[in-house]
């Protein structure tokens, strides 16, 4: 309570500025001015959806991005915690997050080395976000690791004409509380001279989970100064979070599931005769990431614009763990003796750090002809990252406290170039050009748990060329698309297989678009061949993170339809289908000791069948409802297609309504907001994983192979509701 009594004290300071303005207009557009190199347009031969910031502002009631963007054609996401608050993730076309290249104004996100984006350190993100832009397959060239599944390209606030301020609360199940505040002083100065604007927001979000202490403690911060005259725009933003979450990656088995799906193992604490005594109740993971952007625009005359960015982000924090009975020699110790006794395992508490510092530079040039506009653009990244693990506290074996048994360094170099042109020959005929170039440096030196030495050494040069071509006719646009993918592998893929090889995609899409007054229609069919694809095994880190290999050749082939019908005035439908099929070829894997041919398998985390739907009534201005539908079909969690590594298909309801009253006192207007998920109460489970091994114990003169499984169940029924005070 003392801390929505701070913000809403934020908030009163900066209605007196913004009492007499309104904040209806926005003047200039990141979309227009930063972002437009590695976005595409309605011309591009590329399949993509936009999502406009009155789209985000409906339903984001404190949950991540992956959730707020589930309703995409064939996308499915995901959330350790269960109800899409601390980690959550997101699949397209059935690659994983680490494969969806995510920038922010053009800036890179994902880590360097798990290639990951972790929303978690960026909570309620979502509200300084003006626009996004999810392009499905290789698409267009970008900054950051090569997209093999999506680009998403997220643009911040533009500037806005007049001042404003805003507080917003929201609350529901499992203790769920949001509190925000954003402000912006409107433009300040003269026409013709130098103007400024300044905006920020603060935000905490809270949260129990749906998982057994699940729990959410999450802050963070977004300020942005812009300085811009009739050509020239400088704009500097800072944003950052702070997360610290009880752990829920570790996922329950298949009798847990059915018994008690709410079971979290994380922290469990065990006696001498192995009895479970309760739970270590600082089993968190604790980081804090800072973001410093600054972007230079300028418009040279005679239709040329140029854009600089630098940019830098601090992240550091660690997660701790309790571990039961653990064996000194992991730590790099020796046994001890203990009252004659030899000792060479005990309980203790280990802390696992991340230290990492990323920054570099982006660029880009555009010129419009009269038929051909060109962007050359790139961009140099620097990565250095510290990992290093300590010893808090142990049973037995004080001298290990606060002595590293882990420490090595991970550096990685980035730079690439790209040119992009699209000519259009006439009224019909459109081709697109783009060539890229990228050149990857990564090294780790040091000791890894084990204790082990680790070295790699790795650089790859990559030319990634793709072509389109669009032709229109009359409400119709069609397009053919071919582009050329490469991507290194991540850190934990050489860890797990020093023989590792980047992976190679060609992507091919065609398209047909049509526009009529009161229904519009995408869609298209891809055909995406990889050779060396790094597909999920289905097994897991420590941490949760999935572990991928290579398998040789594979293959997606698919149809997406996206479709909008206005009904009428008050009633839209928007429908979504994506049907694929998504094969390893020949596919070989050692099984009871022998080498299998499996044949042409399923990729594993890659259902063929994903739905979607949003049917939105509008009875009178002001007042929307929406039901929202998701259906996601059966999945296999491996790529050897055993039945027990199999994800049941599930089909789950979302109702969201949204109601704003406009003032003329104090508040300008009030916007009432409710979301319940999961409206039928479906029990379901949208992500696991799936391992092997071997047992040779139970018959030596046998290699039998044994399997298990472990699931995230996601939240029952649950709701959400929010007010917001606007200024």
């Amino acid at each position: 309570m003392k801390q929505l009594t701070v913000i809403f004290m934020m908030c009163l300071s900066t209605v007196l500025m913004a009492q007499e303005k309104s904040i209806l207009k926005d003047t200039i557009d990141l979309d227009e001015v930063l972002v437009k190199a590695t976005r595409v347009d309605e011309k591009a031969p590329f399949v993509r959806s936009n999502v406009s910031k009155e789209e985000i502002e409906s339903r984001n009631l404190g949950q991540d991005i992956p959730v707020l963007l589930n309703f995409l054609p064939n996308v499915v996401s995901t959330s350790d915690a269960g109800n899409g608050i601390g980690y959550t993730g997101i699949r397209v076309r059935g690659s994983d997050a680490t494969r969806v290249n995510v920038t922010i104004n053009g800036i890179p996100l994902n880590d360097s080395e798990s290639h990951g984006v972790f929303w978690v350190n960026l909570p309620d993100f979502a509200t300084s976000t003006q626009s996004m832009q999810l392009q499905r397959g290789v698409g267009s060239s970008t900054n950051g690791a090569g997209a093999f599944g999506a680009s998403l390209s997220l643009s911040t606030n533009g500037i806005r004409d007049d001042s404003y301020g805003e507080v917003g609360f929201s609350g529901g199940s499992y203790n769920t509380l949001k509190a925000n505040v954003q402000f912006g002083s409107g433009i300040i100065g003269a026409e013709g001279k130098w103007q400024s604007e300044f905006t920020g927001r603060v935000s905490t979000i809270q949260s129990d989970g749906y998982i057994d202490r699940a729990t959410s403690d999450l802050r963070s911060i977004y300020l942005s100064a812009s300085f811009f005259n009739e050509n020239t725009l400088v704009k500097a933003i800072a944003f950052g979070g702070h997360e610290i979450t009880y752990q829920a990656w570790y996922g329950i088995d298949q009798e847990t599931l059915e018994t008690n799906r709410k079971y979290n193992p994380a922290g469990e604490i065990y006696d001498e005769n192995g009895e479970l005594v309760g739970f270590y109740d600082n089993q968190v993971d604790n980081y804090k990431q800072d973001h410093y952007q600054l972007h230079i625009n300028h418009d040279f005359g005679n239709n040329w614009t140029g854009n600089l960015a630098f940019h830098y982000t601090y992240g550091r924090g660690f997660y701790e763990q309790y571990e039961n009975d653990a064996d000194f020699s992991v730590y790099g110790f020796d046994p001890i003796n203990v009252d004659g006794e030899e000792i060479s395992s005990t309980d203790l508490v280990q802390r696992k750090w991340l230290d990492n510092d990323f920054y570099g530079t982006t660029f880009s040039v555009l010129k419009n002809f009269e038929n051909v506009n060109v962007i050359i653009g790139g961009a140099f990244n620097q990565y250095d990252g510290d990992h290093f693990g300590e010893v808090k506290w142990a049973k037995y074996g004080s001298e290990m406290i606060n002595q590293r048994f882990y420490d090595n360094t991970g550096k990685k170099s980035d730079f690439n170039m790209y040119a992009k042109a699209d000519y259009t020959l006439n009224d019909s005929w459109s081709l697109f050009g783009d060539l890229q170039y990228r050149y990857v440096d990564y090294t780790v030196e040091g000791i890894d748990e084990g204790p082990v030495g680790i070295s790699i050494n790795d650089q790859n040069n990559f030319f990634n060329p793709k072509f389109g071509v669009s032709y229109f006719l009359d409400r119709s646009n069609f397009f053919l698309s071919y582009a050329k993918g490469n991507k290194e592998p991540k850190r934990a893929d050489y860890l797990a297989n020093p023989d590792v090889k980047p992976e190679s995609l060609d992507d091919f899409e065609l398209g047909w678009n049509y526009d009529a007054d009161n229904f519009r229609l995408r869609t298209n069919i891809y055909y995406m061949n990889y050779i060396d694809q790094l597909v999920l095994t289905g097994n897991i880190d420590d941490v949760g993170n999935p572990i991928a290999d290579n398998i040789g050749k594979s293959y997606r082939l698919g149809l997406e339809v996206d479709a909008v019908f206005r009904i009428n005035e008050k009633l839209t439908w928007q429908p979504n289908l994506a049907l694929s099929t998504n094969k390893n070829i020949d596919k070989y894997y050692e099984f009871d000791g022998e080498l299998v041919n499996f044949g042409n398998t399923e990729l594993s985390f890659s259902p063929s069948v994903i739905a979607g739907s949003n049917i939105r009534f509008e009875p009178f201005e002001n007042l929307q409802f929406s039901l929202l539908s998701k259906y996601v079909g059966e999945q296999y969690m491996s790529n050897i297609e055993l039945e027990d590594s199999k994800l049941d298909a599930y089909f789950v309801n979302d109702f969201q309504m949204s109601y704003e009253i406009s003032t003329n006192k104090l508040f300008k207007s009030i916007v009432f907001s409710g979301l319940v998920n999961n409206l039928f109460n479906v029990k379901y489970v949208s992500n696991g994983y799936f391992y092997t091994y071997d047992d040779t114990w139970s018959d030596p003169d046998k290699v039998t192979t044994l399997t298990g499984a472990g699931y995230y169940p996601q939240a029952e029924i649950n709701f959400l509701l929010g007010v917001n005070l606007r200024f």
